[in-house]
């Protein structure tokens, strides 16, 4: 049995339709797509969707109160709520420099939460 999806690209800025046909949970076709970064993406998507995660965390002894953080990597879409609250209670020690790591290996994901931005010590 097949079964059709349709999508909007994500993976570059044209933002392609795309139609995902599936036979079981296997991905039989996908069309729509101009670049090939459309048809990886719409093939992740509807086999094992993941997103980076983009959140803040206060900063204790900071010239700002808190510094915007994202994942090193896409973590599961099922687990990006997950992560958010995990990171709603962190809290870093100023100074931070970008790139730093705020959480190591967030919910066993395997995908490290950085510091994308400097805040030093008030």
């Amino acid at each position: 049995m097949s079964e059709t999806r349709i999508l909007t690209c994500i993976g570059c800025p044209m933002g392609c339709r795309l139609t995902v046909t599936m036979k079981g949970k296997s991905v039989a076709a996908v069309t729509g797509n101009t670049c090939r970064r459309g048809e990886n993406y719409a093939r992740r998507e509807v086999t094992a969707p993941a997103r980076v995660l983009t959140t803040t965390v206060p900063v204790a002894g900071g010239v700002r109160p808190r510094v915007p953080v994202k994942t090193a990597g896409e973590v599961p879409k099922a687990m990006v709520l997950s992560c958010a609250r995990a990171l709603a209670s962190a809290e870093v020690t100023a100074p931070v420099r970008a790139g730093d790591i705020v959480c190591r290996d967030i919910l066993g994901t395997g995908v490290d939460v950085i510091a994308v931005r400097d805040t030093p010590e008030a």
